[in-house]
């Protein structure tokens, strides 16, 4: 794990591999890791076939989640995401490198993060919430968030427009007297079914006929507001989740004037300022996904023979093993400089690693997955093992946050800008022609 120093030169050469990170764990992220591991060892793993049984019976939230909160909570186990926590809210406050390792290893079940008041999109709400909220917003929403009392939704994403870029969302947010009406459709707006959910954040616009970045504001809406209307929990690849991906109709749904987040205007900036974290937190995950389905495969070829021979003996499952250890070992690498960025100079300035990670982390998953899943034959397609769980939330993060497409244009942009600004300095490198 990096420990941050910083360089006397600033970061001038972070993107050319020139600095200071020393990748041992910190003493602050290796007793929290020592903590959660214990934790998940002794409380969660051997619920989670419970669990399933429960959700499978409809019972949702599971009977022992409340529990197992209090009892992280008790043991100061408990919002480990967020830094610079307000000294009256509860929690641990990690900085994003800290938090790494301790993300990785709740990620192996996926509804461990939930035990732990650490699950998407509630982490980046509060963040949301911590940067720009009111007071009274504060009180009324991210203290009760900040103690797990209730869950949230953020309501970005919409089936008409590509709202990977939230310029071009339709929903309308239209001051009204003392107010706001919103009007419009979200689709795959996830946990906007689980019972506990009780906020949404809304991002529509106020302004159509401002500069395209600042047409775009966000609201809070109580999900019981009269014209919300939950119409759909959206199956992802056939797989259903309980807290849902929910297709969400808003008509003429009015909200106070204090209900607004920020400034009118603000909610392109504030999207970007939640997405950065949440990114992270995504990739984080996901490398502990991919340890587990690594793992399951090579347990797997060291006890399953065929043609008299076991699977670990054959050529190309050893390269299976091999180049997913290698994909594994190549992301984690980037997810924790990423990490150390974000803590040394921001989201912004660690705005292309980002990119990186988003596009890397979630294509490798599905990779080390599908491998996995091939090792195990008709069983890796089956419920008696967590791979095509795995896979979906994989193949589904390659859109969430934005598709890989977008983030690689983000990342073309920035290399074709940085070698403008070399103005052709490779250029030295070529050997000119002495032909004739």
């Amino acid at each position: 794990m990096p420990r941050t120093r910083r360089r006397p030169d600033g970061l001038a050469h972070v993107r050319k591999g020139v600095t200071d990170i020393d990748f041992s764990h910190s003493p602050t992220s290796t007793e929290y890791l020592r903590r959660v591991s214990d934790f998940m060892d002794t409380h969660i793993l051997p619920r989670n076939a419970l669990w399933h049984a429960e959700v499978a019976a409809g019972n949702f939230p599971v009977s022992f989640m409340a529990d197992l909160k209090a009892l992280a909570k008790c043991e100061g186990l408990w919002n480990l995401f967020l830094p610079d926590l307000p000294d009256d809210a509860p929690g641990q406050g990690l900085g994003t490198l800290d938090y790494a390792p301790l993300a990785e290893v709740m990620g192996r079940i996926p509804w461990a993060s939930e035990v732990f008041n650490c699950s998407a999109p509630d982490t980046g709400n509060m963040e949301l919430l911590h940067m720009f909220a009111t007071q009274r917003q504060r009180q009324d929403w991210l203290m009760p968030l900040l103690e797990g009392e209730i869950r949230s939704a953020f309501a970005m994403s919409e089936p008409d427009v590509p709202s990977s870029d939230a310029t071009n969302i339709e929903t309308s947010i239209r001051k009204d007297g003392n107010g706001y009406v919103i009007s419009g459709r979200k689709w795959f707006i996830t946990n906007a079914a689980h019972p506990d959910c009780r906020l949404l954040i809304v991002m529509g616009k106020t302004d159509t006929d401002a500069p395209r970045h600042l047409q775009q504001s966000m609201v809070l809406v109580p999900i019981d507001t009269p014209g919300v209307e939950i119409k759909r929990n959206i199956p992802v690849l056939n797989h259903h989740t309980p807290e849902g991906h929910c297709e969400i109709l808003f008509r003429n749904v009015k909200v106070p004037a204090d209900n607004l987040l920020g400034a009118e205007g603000d909610g392109f900036r504030m999207a970007q300022a939640r997405l950065g974290p949440g990114r992270i937190h995504h990739c984080m995950r996901s490398i502990g996904q991919a340890e587990l389905a690594l793992e399951l495969m090579c347990d797997r070829t060291r006890e399953r023979k065929t043609f008299g021979s076991f699977l670990s003996e054959r050529a190309n499952v050893g390269d299976w093993i091999a180049r997913s250890r290698l994909e594994i070992e190549q992301a984690r690498l980037l997810v924790l400089k990423t990490a150390w960025m974000i803590d040394t100079v921001g989201a912004d300035g660690a705005r292309q690693e980002i990119a990186m990670i988003k596009a890397l982390v979630p294509s490798m998953l599905c990779r080390v997955a599908d491998r996995a899943m091939q090792t195990f034959g008709a069983m890796g397609l089956s419920p008696d093992t967590p791979l095509a769980e795995i896979y979906t939330f994989a193949r589904a993060l390659r859109f969430a946050d934005g598709p890989d497409e977008v983030h690689l244009r983000a990342l073309a942009r920035g290399e074709t800008k940085a070698s403008a600004e070399r103005s052709g300095a490779s250029a030295r490198y070529l050997t000119p022609s002495t032909a004739g």
